[in-house]
C-alpha cells in the first residue's frame, strides 16, 4: 500500500459485454491452434487488449486488405458486417469466423426486412463507426444516418419512416428523438434496438459513482460505449478522470485517504482495471 493509502474498488458490473467476451474467446482458441489469425478491423475499441492479442498473433486488416487476401481465416468482430465483406470472402476463398453480437444480427436482420418492405430508414448512430457500416449495408447504403437530432433539421424527411438505433446508443436520447420527430408531424415507426446490458448501465452507473471521492473511467478513446458511460459518471460525480491506459494516471489529483472508484466500458477489459487498481494502491 502507498503513502495516500486509496481506497480502491472496481465496479464489478463493468467490462466486457457478452458479444465481446465471445469475439475475443473465439479469436484466443483460433490463436493457439494455429498461431495467427486475421481479423478485420480493432477486434474491440481498446488498444490495450488490441496490443495483448496482436502479441499473440492476431492481424488487424481493413477492407481494401480484405480485397487482396486470398484462402485464410477472418474473424469478423462483434460489430458486425455489411453483405459486401460475405461477398468478398466467398470470392476469395477466405473462411469467416463470425463473431458477430446476437443482439447486432437481429437488428441487421430487422432493418434488411424493413428495407425490403420499402420502408424509408433512419438510423440513429455513429458516422463511420464499424456497427453503423454494417447497418447502412443491409440498406444498400440508402438508410439515412444521424447522430444528432440538430442534423434532420434542415434534411428532407418523407412523411413516414422507421426509426432504428445503433445498439450502444443512449436509451434516453434516443426516446427524446423519437419524441422531437413526432412533435415535428412525422409518423415515426420507432424500434428500441439498443442493448439492454449496454443500456442499463446508464442506470447502474450512478449509483456507483456516488459512492466514491474520485472515479477513475477507463476506456479505450474509439468507444462510443466509453464516451457515452463516462459522462454518466462524470455527471454524477464531478470528480470522474478518463483515461485510457495505467500510464494516464495523475497521482497529483488524488488525496491521501481517497476512496476511490474504477468504472469501464463494454470494451474494457477487467485485467486493465485491475492494472489500474494496482497502480492507484501504489501512490
Amino acid at each position: 500500500m502507498g503513502e495516500y493509502n486509496l481506497k480502491v474498488t472496481i465496479d464489478q458490473d463493468s467490462g466486457f459485454c457478452f458479444g465481446v467476451v465471445f469475439a475475443i474467446d473465439m479469436a484466443e482458441e483460433i490463436l493457439e491452434q494455429d498461431g495467427y489469425l486475421y481479423c478485420l478491423g480493432d477486434i474491440v475499441h481498446n488498444d490495450e487488449e488490441v496490443a495483448r492479442l496482436k502479441a499473440k498473433g492476431l492481424r488487424i486488416i481493413d477492407h481494401s486488405q480484405l480485397h487482396d487476401l486470398h484462402n485464410e481465416k477472418v474473424l469478423i468482430r462483434a460489430h458486425g458486417e455489411a453483405p459486401e465483406t460475405y461477398k468478398t470472402a466467398l470470392q476469395n476463398n477466405i473462411t469467416l469466423i463470425d463473431a458477430s453480437c446476437p443482439v447486432v444480427l437481429k437488428l441487421q436482420n430487422r432493418i434488411k426486412t424493413s428495407h425490403d418492405n420499402k420502408e424509408q430508414i433512419l438510423i440513429f448512430g455513429k458516422h463511420g463507426h464499424a456497427e453503423v457500416i454494417g447497418l447502412q449495408g443491409q440498406t444498400n447504403n440508402e438508410a439515412l444516418v444521424f447522430q444528432d437530432i440538430a442534423e434532420l433539421d434542415n434534411a428532407e424527411l418523407p412523411e413516414r419512416f422507421t426509426l432504428y438505433s445503433q445498439t450502444t446508443k443512449s436509451t434516453d436520447k434516443f426516446y427524446a428523438i423519437k419524441e422531437e420527430l413526432l412533435n415535428r408531424g412525422y409518423e415515426v415507426k420507432a424500434n428500441d434496438t439498443i442493448c439492454r446490458q449496454v443500456s442499463n448501465r446508464d442506470k447502474d452507473l450512478p449509483e456507483f459513482a456516488v459512492k466514491f471521492d474520485k472515479v477513475v473511467f477507463v476506456s479505450g478513446k474509439k468507444s462510443s460505449n466509453g464516451k457515452v458511460l463516462f459522462e454518466v459518471c462524470k455527471r454524477h460525480n464531478p470528480n470522474t478522470y478518463f483515461i485510457s491506459s495505467v500510464e494516464e494516471l495523475d497521482k497529483a489529483l488524488f488525496a491521501p485517504g481517497d476512496t476511490v472508484g474504477i468504472a469501464g466500458a463494454t470494451s474494457t477489459p477487467m485485467w486493465l482495471m485491475q492494472d489500474v487498481k494496482n497502480a492507484l494502491e501504489a501512490f
